[in-house]
Order: C-alpha cells, then structure tokens, then sequence
C-alpha cells in the first residue's frame, strides 16, 4: 500500500460518526434522591438528547428518574435484587428471587458484608451489551467501575465523580473504634476492584480539576486518560424568584447521607454557635433525619430538635423554592467531587457559605467574591459566617448576584452535554484507530484475565455496616 492510501486508510479507521450518537448511559444507582450520581445520570441523558443524541440509560435499582422518556431517552432497567431497599435493608431474597450465579455473588458479598452492586451490575451489562454490540456507538459507565466492563470491545467513557477511596479514608479517620474500622475496610473492600479497573480505562471523565488530581493520586491513572468537564445547575429551575419572600435566619443544606464526608456534624455544632447571638437561626436539611450518630446526637446535646427540620422527598419545585426562601446557602463538606448543591443554590441567587474542601472552591469561586469560604471543619468559622451573611442583607444580594452570574457563565449542563460528546467521538476514534504494531494477543489475554477474575474479586470485598450512603458516591 502506498503512504497515501495507508494514510487515508488510518483516517478512515480513526474517524468517529459525524451526526447523532447512539450511547448506552450506565447507571448501577440512578434515583437522583440517592445524591450526584442520579442527578448526573438525569440531567446529562435529558441535554445529551436535546442536541439530537440518542441515549438509552440502562440502570438498576432505585431506577433512574429521567426527564426526556420518549424524547431522545429511554430507559432499560436491569434490576439487581436490591437488597438495600427500605423498609427491608440488607433483606435476604426468597428462594424464588434467584436467577443466576450473578444474583447468588450478590448475596453471598452481603452476607460477608460487602457491598456487592458495583461489580455485580457490572456483570449484568457487559453480558447485556454482548447481545446488543450492534445498537450503540459508545458506553458511558458512571463510577461503577467493575470488572465486568473491562474488554468490552466497544468505546468506553467512564464518569468517575471522585474516588470512593477518598469516604472511606475519612470514615475510617472518624470511626469510634477498632470494630468500626474493621466494619468499614469490609464493607469499602470493593474500592480494590475499582483501583484496578480505573488503572485500565481507555478514557476517565471527572468533574473537577481537583477530582482529577485525586484520580491520579487514589487510582493511580495516567493524567494524560483523565478530562475534566464541569458539570452545572439546571439553571432554568433554580433561578431568582423575587415573588419567593426570604424566610428570616433560614440556612438550608443538602445532605443525602449522614457519613464525616458531609460535614453536617460541624453545621450542626455551628447553628448552636450562631443562635446564642441569633435565636431565630435555623437550619433546614434536604435529605433524611438521621435516627442515631454523631448528627442525631449533636442536635440532642444542643437542644436543637425544634431549629433543624429535615425534608425528604420534595419536589424539583418546592426544592428550589425552599432554597429561593432561604437567607443562606451553607455547604460544610470536608470534601466534595463538585458539588452540585453549591451551584443549585447559586444559581437561584442565595448566598452561600461554603468550605474549601475538594472541588468546592472551583464551584463556589473566590472567598468575598461569589461566595463567603470557610476551612472545612471549622465550625466556629462556620458560624463566624453564617453570623455574618445572616446580618448583612446587601452583602447577601451581592454575593448571591455574583454567584448566579458565575453559574451562567461556567457551570450548565447544555456546556457539560456538549463537552462529553466531544470525548465520546474521541473514543470512538481511538477505538477505530489501527494499532501501531501488531495486535497484542497478552494484551487482550490479560483484560480477559481480569475480567474473568471478577466473582473471586467481588468476594474480597468484606463485611458491611448498615445503612451508609457513602458507596453512591454521592456529589450534589
């Protein structure tokens, strides 16, 4: 072959389709009442559509809740057994539950206390992809990083929003004691599964410079594989509502789980602060009242049952009017991947105090500016803060214009739809792309190799807790 046609033939391999893409959007926990992951799944399938994808979100429980069904999105549910499901967790199956040797490793992870779903959905879509190969263009896994997606064959995009391993070191740093500990290695025993998977990814999409750093740091991928796209705000849901009156010493967070990461503990401490100067203060929490820990007993040492309401549930609209009639945004994490509940409550124009964990300060930009930053924590800084915004109404109005107008400009979902696009067509090009020298059989051999390792792999994973949040990877 000439150099001219071995040249045309390897622009031909390397170029992705021009027009509408055909993606399957993995999700192995897609309620978006469940934290980041869901509203990532929702809002990224509804804007992938509307610039004329075609994507198909394939989940399991909680399912997805998605908002263009029909409309450019469909939904495959691939159900697990769901054995966390309320009111009956860690819920046994019943001998007619079982349907393969994928279900008896799910149970069989919980019984030894591991938290199973991650690999056990991985192993349900790579076999339901094989029949399918021909219906799409690309898989985007979002942070489910299990064995079962290695040598698939297809182009691949996995989302990974931050790693687990970041919960655990901080579960683990705030654990009572040995049994705890020992409790928790168990139950985050999947995390060595998603280390090894990660290592292998063609192409790693995260949220945040800063989520990148800790990819590279954590899971040891090469830099050069790992894209930051910034995700957003619905902004045209949370936006300004001058008809929604500000309920006086309202502060409101979001926090879906009650695991260190959140940091409500110290918001919690920190309303205790504020209301010996600011009896009116009070704090409203979107997501579910704990029944024990340290959450429940700060807000019991303190006397604090009738100043801290929890809602759970709620709509998209009585979500961002709950936030529009709050005098104060306050985000507390120790860390965060992104944090979409920042650039929620930035976009309706609420001011917001928020810490300097992770990402959070790329989100909530500069200290004065858009937003009042405080060490992640701190409570006493904390409440330094809140006392401070909850005092000053033109520090208010100017912090909360400052924040909406830096959502429009960096953070909105129709940005993060376009961005992702371009590295779906850069790994379908990479995947058409020829080798550059002869096919490698112990390549191929050892991603099989791993892949095949998957039940021994999953079963590492130890014993669990009850009830914890943290294996969402929960972002908002």
């Amino acid at each position: 072959m000439t150099s001219a046609g071995a040249a045309s033939t390897s622009a031909t391999f390397a170029s992705a389709p021009a027009g509408p893409l055909r993606i399957a959007l993995l999700s192995y926990k897609g309620n978006p009442y469940c934290g980041g992951q869901g509203v990532y799944v929702r809002h990224l399938s509804r804007e992938l559509a509307a610039l004329g994808h075609r994507v198909e979100v394939i989940g399991a429980q909680p399912y997805p809740v998605l908002d263009a069904v029909g409309d450019g999105v469909t939904l495959t549910e691939l159900p697990s057994l769901d054995l966390y499901r309320q009111p009956d967790p860690f819920r046994t199956p019943g001998r007619g539950e079982y349907r393969d040797w994928i279900d008896a490793l799910e149970v069989a992870t919980m019984w030894t206390g591991g938290f199973p779903e991650p690999l056990t959905f991985s192993l349900r879509a790579r076999r339901h992809l094989a029949a399918r190969r021909g219906d799409f263009d690309v898989v985007h896994d979002n942070q489910t990083l299990g064995y079962g997606l290695l040598g698939l064959g297809m182009p691949l995009v996995t989302t990974i929003h931050h790693p687990i391993t970041v919960d655990r070191r901080l579960e683990l740093a705030a654990a009572a004691d040995w049994k705890r500990r020992l409790s928790l290695r168990r139950w985050y025993g999947f995390t060595r599964m998603q280390k090894r998977v990660a290592r292998r990814l063609p192409s790693v999409l995260t949220v945040s410079g800063s989520s990148k750093d800790e990819i590279a740091d954590d899971l040891g991928v090469r830099p050069d594989r790992i894209h930051a796209v910034h995700i957003g705000a619905d902004t045209r849901l949370f936006s300004p509502d001058p008809a929604v009156a500000e309920v006086p010493g309202r502060i409101v967070t979001t926090s879906s789980a009650d695991v260190p990461l959140k940091g409500l503990v110290h918001l919690v401490e920190a309303l205790a602060k504020l209301r010996a100067g600011r009896p009116g203060a009070h704090l409203v929490v979107v997501g579910r009242r704990p029944d024990k820990g340290p959450v429940a007993e700060a807000i019991d040492s303190h006397g604090l049952g009738g100043a801290v309401e929890f809602v759970k549930g709620i709509s998209d609209t009585e979500l961002v009017d709950l936030i529009r009639g709050a005098e104060v945004a306050c985000v507390p994490s120790l860390y965060e991947g992104f944090s979409l509940p920042a650039a929620e409550a930035m976009a309706t124009g609420t001011p917001l105090v928020a810490t300097t964990g992770g990402a959070i300060p790329e989100v909530a930009g500069p200290d004065g500016e858009t937003c009042l930053a405080v060490p992640p924590g701190d409570p006493d800084a904390l409440a330094t803060a809140l006392d401070r915004l909850l005092g000053d109404p033109e520090l208010r109005r100017r912090l909360g214009a400052a924040g909406r107008a830096r959502v429009l400009a960096r953070f909105t979902w129709t940005r993060a739809a376009q961005s992702t696009a371009e590295l779906y067509r850069e790994a379908i090009a990479a995947q058409r792309r020829p080798p550059a020298g002869p096919i490698g059989a112990a390549g191929a051999a050892g991603a099989g190799a791993v892949a095949g390792a998957a039940p021994t792999g999953g079963i590492a994973a130890g014993p669990a807790t009850a009830g914890t949040g943290s294996p969402v990877g929960s972002n908002r």
